[in-house]
Parts: C-alpha cells; sequence; structure tokens
C-alpha cells in the first residue's frame, strides 16, 4: 500500500500520479487535500508519514510546489526517510542507500512525465543490503531519534 498526500500545489500532480499507480495496479490510500482550496501542506504530510511509520502503508509519495515543504514536514516524523528528489539517480539512491521510505516531488519543479519515472523509480529501487554501511547509517539515524 502507497500512501499519498499533497497540498494545493501539488494536487494535480498527485491526480496524475495516482492515475498511473491505478495502471500499474498497484494500492494506496489518499491522505489528501482533495481540492485546490489553499491548505497547509504539514497537515497531509504528517497523516501519510504516520501511516508509513504505523505500517499501515509500505511507502509514501508526498505532492507540492517544490516537494520541499511536504518533505521537512514528513521527516519530523520519527522513523521517516523522505527524500525530495526532483531526477531519477537521486531517488534509486535514496531508496538503495538511505532506505528512504517516502518520496517527495515538487508540481512546479517536474512535468507528469518525470514525476512517474521518479515515483517507478522509487517504488521498484530496494534497499542495497550488500553493503553494511547503508544499514550503519540508517541505525545512527534512528538512534538519534531515540535520543530526542
Amino acid at each position: 500500500m502507497i500512501a499519498v498526500a499533497s497540498d494545493h500545489a501539488g494536487l494535480e500532480l498527485k491526480k496524475e500520479i495516482i492515475g498511473q499507480l491505478e495502471l500499474l495496479g498497484m494500492s494506496y490510500r489518499d491522505y489528501g487535500s482533495f481540492d485546490d482550496s489553499s491548505c497547509h501542506y504539514p497537515e497531509y504530510a504528517f497523516k501519510a508519514a504516520q501511516a508509513v511509520v504505523s505500517g499501515e502503508c509500505d511507502r509514501g509519495l508526498l505532492f507540492c510546489g517544490t516537494g520541499v515543504g511536504m518533505s521537512i514536514a514528513a521527516n519530523k516524523v520519527p522513523g521517516v526517510r523522505c527524500a525530495c528528489c526532483s531526477d531519477v539517480y537521486s531517488a534509486a539512491m535514496a531508496r538503495s542507500h538511505n532506505n528512504a521510505n517516502l518520496l517527495a516531488l515538487g508540481a512546479r519543479v517536474l512535468g507528469a512525465g518525470a514525476a512517474l519515472e521518479i515515483v517507478k523509480t522509487f517504488l521498484e529501487t530496494p534497499f542495497d543490503l550488500s553493503n553494511p554501511r547503508h544499514k550503519q547509517r540508517i541505525d545512527m539515524i534512528h538512534a538519534c531519534e531515540r535520543r530526542k
């Protein structure tokens, strides 16, 4: 299950990506927003991030104007590793090296075609367990979260 969420600026791109998820037969849960009324992105980022951390969803996709605001908000939820990506390579590395569990995209930065390729890469790329340094670094992040 994929968590999806957007603010008003990311709504149309979210709809585009949801359409593609449906074509690929992938299940998702939409945490809002549901119309183009001005809204506050942290509200929706937190909902999707909490769904991923709780295990309700496996990964999450967040959409706002730049992707930056959603990623900042989502990363405040302990256990979240949200990457704001504007290219396929960064999405692949976010998954394989950082085990990112949420992806934030900017609707004012990316077209739907590029966004779809980034999403597909993010969803298809596994975490690279062959290099123990990657897991060691994720463990360091978790240790920092526990100290708070």
